[in-house]
């Protein structure tokens, strides 16, 4: 009500018809604009902050942050490709290594960066415009589900998310988000053949293709049960259950790659599961589906002085939680069937490889169309409120991975 009494009526109204006669693009790009200017300032701060105990030291800079973490890992592939034989630590198992991101972004940005001179710029302008370009999508996404208005909020609240930075470092999400957006605004006007390029862009950007193809099996057996009311024909049929086995066949392509540049079958899944012995001092030598989430589950509640079975208690309430909000929410489901059975099939595929630990607020980005459903109540003070909570987890999350980035726990 403050900007009622502060701003007055004609004005408001003025400023309210020249912004709607905007075009849309130029409209997202000035709320990117903004959103991006807020992070600016938050990565400033949190540089300022970085003391001795921070990884980044006292000496830290935008640039530097912006460059932290697993952004120096795509810098290093860049420049140093993938190594045919694979690293070992003392005790004989496969280290850390390259083989466990996806080569597009490393050496996208190693392209662009030729005429730049420099590979973090172009790391960083590739987060920039795939950022950008992925709210426009999902503005395409949500109409005709959301009015304009409800879908500008659900791009604002989008780019200015708790994990927002990703915008603004050199990592591959913003990307993979574009090319996910793309594919799933094809899907859901039904216009099949791009996907066939957008599923191995997805899948050579970063892992998690292999949701998408499950997606589709879901989306296919819709569509088959909803016939009579939305006809299927036979062509519809060929595409999605082609797309479906090429998002299998891509999404096991890297372990096949993997395994026959390094001669080890199991390269890549080995890589991986090397990152469970920052937080499991045995973590298991083979992978086994659903494994990383139970195990996960017993260390976080027994280092929390829970216990297992409150951890299994735990667990088990989430996931009744989360269906239910997938299957019942009012506001989820005006989201459409496809927003729905995307992040349900994501949700199980990230239930199935990742180990819970703090790089899950991360992982759990690909769900941002969800963003729509917080969008669609009307009310003002509503919508500032949950702008606010993202702008203050946003502070948080950079204040705890790049400001602080001294335990366990705040790993991005």
């Amino acid at each position: 009500m403050a900007d009622r009494l502060l701003i007055p009526q004609g004005l408001r109204a003025t400023f309210g018809q020249t912004w709607r006669r905007q075009p849309v693009a130029l409209r997202i790009g000035i709320l990117y604009l903004l959103s991006r200017a807020a992070t600016t300032l938050f990565l400033i701060a949190a540089a300022e902050i970085s003391g001795p105990a921070s990884r980044f030291g006292p000496e830290a800079t935008i640039g530097t942050l912006a460059m932290g973490w697993d952004a120096q890992w795509y810098w290093y592939l860049a420049e140093n490709g993938y190594p045919a034989d694979l690293p070992l630590t003392d005790a004989g198992q496969i280290a850390e290594n390259p083989w466990a991101f996806m080569p597009l972004y490393a050496y996208l940005a190693k392209v662009i960066g030729v005429p730049l001179q420099t590979w973090p710029t172009a790391a960083i302008l590739i987060s920039l415009v795939a950022g950008y370009l992925a709210c426009l999508v999902l503005f395409r996404m949500l109409p005709p589900r959301l009015d304009e208005t409800a879908a500008l909020w659900a791009v604002l609240f989008f780019a200015s998310a708790p994990l927002a930075a990703i915008f603004q470092i050199g990592y591959a999400e913003a990307l993979f988000l574009l090319w996910l957006f793309l594919a799933l605004d094809r899907v859901m006007r039904r216009r099949y053949a791009w996907v066939y390029l957008l599923i191995p862009l997805m899948g050579f950007t970063r892992p998690g293709v292999l949701a998408f193809g499950l997606f589709l099996g879901l989306h296919g057996i819709h569509r088959w049960i909803t016939r009579r009311r939305e006809p299927l024909p036979a062509r519809d049929i060929v595409h999605i259950v082609a797309l479906g086995v090429l998002a299998v066949v891509v999404g096991f392509a890297w372990q096949v790659v993997a395994g026959i540049v390094t001669g080890r079958p199991g390269a890549y899944l080995a890589t991986e599961l090397a990152w469970r012995r920052n937080w499991l001092s045995d973590p298991p030598t083979t992978f086994v589906p659903f494994e990383g989430l139970l195990s996960g589950t017993e260390f976080w509640f027994t280092r929390w002085g829970l216990g297992a079975v409150a951890g299994w208690i735990a667990l088990g309430l989430i996931v009744a939680g989360i269906a239910a909000l997938l299957l019942f929410e009012p506001h989820v489901r005006r989201l459409g069937v496809d927003v729905r059975l995307w992040s349900a099939s994501y949700l199980v595929y990230l239930a199935a490889v990742a180990f819970p630990q703090s790089s899950i607020f991360r992982l759990l980005v690909p769900l941002s169309p969800l963003w729509g459903a917080a969008a669609l109540a009307r009310s003002v003070p509503w919508r500032i409120g949950v702008l606010a909570a993202c702008l203050l987890g946003q502070w948080w999350w950079i204040y705890n991975m790049f400001a602080l980035a001294n335990t366990y726990w705040q790993v991005p």
